[in-house]
């Protein structure tokens, strides 16, 4: 085995998904290097199916870095938000704003493969173990081996954006007693670019449009996860028929596979010269698609400040401050959409039809909510 080597770098990044590419890149576009490290090897993004929904807000961000997948994006025109077995409901049109769309559905392995195109053959080193992480007053070391020989990297700034994180004391977690079943399926008839958000005492049922299919959030309390993972493709879809209503049909189910949910919400988004951001950050409930789009915006956000105030703590200071109100704002709103929806208590039934009763008769309560879903804080106040 060879001898370690060591090297100096101002910005390391360990998680070469798409929001550590995304602050790479954004890095790259005002000047700044740094260097992406990654545990998988860079092709098994490339087998990812997961949708991803994406804001309009995190399309113009994308665009700036030429990382946005124009072509296997599926724009979101409306959202329809409604209650199972209740009255009351929304509908939000991206005609209201002036904008193509409200959003979009992307998969992650083409959002992953039109940010990777992007990146310099010298700009990431993938399939790597990291063996320690050492913090000092002015760097971070950190010990690796890759292709077999062992290195030593001294960054200026250690940025962790791995995903979720494990057992970690500093993360704060809530389980919701959920798991996200998730699936693709044909409408019956076609889908019209509009998305479905329905309330229901298990939890929320999220339709997005991709392709010519829905992606379908299916949540439901462990037990019926359970149950509707052994289902054949027949009693999958009456189950999801059943949950939905009959506005549409539904046919043709695809491969099924299911995560729990928790809230996560790592205490301190900064320690010496290391800082968290993305899912490694907070990890959210899936409802109205915030968690990935605010990862995004962590990693334009701590761009733009290295980039005007330079590498070092007074800047990663002013990073943390500067994303309290969306990060926590973010939480909240999902949070609390979850805990008051996921239940069949009768009163508060009639408060939330209540609820999106005046956000389809108020607009300017509508387009509140609204514009802080395609744009997060940067639509306050």
């Amino acid at each position: 085995m060879t001898e370690a080597v060591v090297e100096q770098v101002d910005i390391l990044i360990i998680g070469a998904g798409p929001v550590g590419m995304t602050l790479h890149l954004a890095l790259a576009a005002g000047g700044q290097k740094s260097l992406l490290v990654d545990r998988r090897p860079q092709h098994l993004q490339q087998n990812d199916p997961r949708a991803l929904a994406l804001s309009h807000g995190a399309r113009q961000l994308l665009e700036q870095i030429k990382a946005w997948p124009t072509r296997a994006a599926t724009p979101i025109e409306t959202i329809h938000i409604s209650q199972k077995d209740g009255f009351g409901r929304t509908l939000i049109d991206h005609s209201d704003y002036d904008l193509p769309a409200l959003g979009y559905v992307v998969r992650y392995r083409d959002l992953a493969a039109a940010l990777a195109t992007q990146l310099l053959a010298d700009a990431l080193l993938d399939n790597v173990e990291i063996l320690d992480i050492t913090p000092a007053d002015d760097h971070v070391t950190v010990a690796l081996r890759h292709a077999g020989a062992l290195r030593t990297l001294k960054a200026k700034m250690l940025i962790h954006a791995e995903g979720t994180p494990g057992d970690d004391p500093t993360v704060k977690v809530s389980d919701y007693h959920q798991h996200a079943v998730i699936a693709e399926i044909t409408p019956q008839p076609g889908h019209q670019n509009r998305a479905w958000e329905r309330f229901t005492p298990d939890g929320p049922l999220a339709l997005l449009p991709l392709g010519n299919e829905y992606s379908v959030v299916f949540t439901l309390p462990p037990a019926k996860a359970d149950a509707v993972m052994a289902m054949d493709d027949a009693g999958f879809t009456a189950a999801l028929q059943n949950q939905f209503g009959s506005r549409m049909r539904f046919a043709k189910p695809g491969p099924r596979s299911r995560f729990p949910l928790f809230l996560r919400l790592r205490e301190k988004l900064v320690q010496g010269n290391e800082v968290w951001i993305g899912n490694t950050a907070q990890t959210l409930h899936p409802v109205s698609g915030q968690g990935f789009n605010l990862g995004i915006r962590d990693a334009w956000q701590l761009a733009e400040i290295l980039l005007n105030n330079g590498v070092d703590r007074n800047s990663l200071a002013r990073y943390a401050a500067s994303r309290r109100l969306d990060r926590q704002g973010s939480a909240f709103f999902t949070d609390q959409i979850v805990r008051t929806f996921s239940n069949n208590f009768g009163p508060l039934k009639v408060v939330r039809g209540l609820g999106l009763l005046a956000l389809d008769l108020c607009p300017p309560a509508r387009h509140f909510v609204a514009k802080r879903m395609i744009w997060g804080a940067r639509a306050w106040p």
